[in-house]
């Protein structure tokens, strides 16, 4: 198994880390039996969020009791100081601790610094010096936000999307971050789910040996995949990476990741899933694509009155108005039985 330092934090952790979203679609019971199995195999990094429902309070449970041997990082979505110190002291009662490791603050559309009015950054520091939290991070989808982040010297950690269908701009920002002494954790390993093969996926992100992606993790047949990964690292071989370019030449451009930033719509659309459905049906189509709660999901496009808030709000800068409507087309092609023909998005 390899081990993986976090910038200039010191801390070392196995370089596979959990990602908790998932596991609040999932009962209480089944989630501390994955995050227990996670840790009896090796993982050491649990990322949560306060957003994430009770994502938090299920990792309290996995982890009470044995609280020196794991590493908790959480988030806020806070907008004012009230409201950071409310988000802090929930995330301590839910996560049974009385400190977490890595506090981000979650998705901002400005990086936070001193001075800057919110009082934000500031409180950040106040949670520090009590104890409550031991590193100041962040978390965005947005490289100008990202890279202010680093350049800031404000941040031990910053945390973004990385995968193999990330650009020369992202391998820019990874560059920025070890320069300057930052843990680089790693969101989106498997793109939201469009990337398909872990074993793939794992032997890229190899290749990074600071990098820690947080896989996020749902049903026990994923976390095997990658406790097997852990046990066994894959190494990028002529099969993977027809793998790899196969993905790239069909995902790369103007795709949905499935942030959600773009909701919620006016409409009462699902943006970040109506606007994924073509290249899950290319990818993999399942029965729960065509049934009755898909088709009024997808049905419901055609509300769509272009005010362009979602493409505001998209960290990737979609025209997600248009992207909804190709997606519209082609999901009515399939229902009328015509195949899909794979295309750039």
């Amino acid at each position: 198994m390899a081990q993986v330092t976090i910038g200039k934090t010191g801390i070392a952790v196995e370089k596979n880390g959990f990602g908790a979203l998932p596991i609040q679609r999932i009962s209480k019971e089944e989630a501390v039996h994955l995050l227990r199995k996670a840790y009896d195999n090796g993982m050491t990094y649990f990322d949560t969020a306060r957003g994430y429902s009770d994502s938090e309070e299920k990792v309290g449970a996995a982890f009470e009791g044995m609280r020196d041997k794991v590493i908790l990082a959480t988030k806020t979505m806070a907008g004012t100081v009230e409201q950071f110190w409310s988000d802090l002291e929930t995330s301590l009662r839910n996560l049974r601790t009385d400190h977490i490791d890595i506090y981000q603050f979650h998705n901002p559309g400005k990086c936070p610094k001193p001075g800057d009015g919110t009082g934000l950054y500031e409180a950040m520091e106040e949670a520090k010096h009590q104890g409550k939290i031991r590193y100041i991070s962040i978390t965005n989808h947005r490289l100008d936000v990202a890279k202010e982040a680093v350049e800031s010297g404000l941040y031990e950690t910053l945390q973004f999307p990385f995968n193999y269908l990330s650009t020369e701009k992202e391998l820019e920002l990874l560059e920025m971050t070890r320069k300057a002494g930052m843990g680089f954790i790693c969101m989106k390993g498997m793109s939201g789910g469009l990337i398909n093969n872990s074993a793939a996926a794992s032997a890229w992100m190899n290749q990074f040996p600071e990098v820690i992606p947080i896989w996020g993790i749902q049903r026990e047949s994923e976390l095997d995949e990658f406790i097997a990964h852990m046990q066994q690292p894959p190494r990028i071989t002529p099969e993977l990476q027809a793998v790899i370019d196969a993905d790239r030449d069909q995902l790369q451009g103007e795709f949905c990741r499935g942030c959600g930033y773009c909701m919620p719509c006016p409409q009462g659309i699902i943006i970040n899933q109506a606007a994924r459905t073509s290249l899950m049906l290319r990818r993999a189509p399942t029965e729960l694509s065509l049934n009755e709660g898909a088709k009024r999901m997808m049905e419901q496009i055609t509300a769509c009155v272009e005010c362009y808030q979602c493409a505001a709000k998209c960290p990737y800068g979609l025209d997600t108005p248009k992207l909804l409507k190709r997606n519209y087309k082609d999901y009515q092609e399939v229902l009328a039985g015509k195949p899909l023909l794979p295309h750039n998005f």
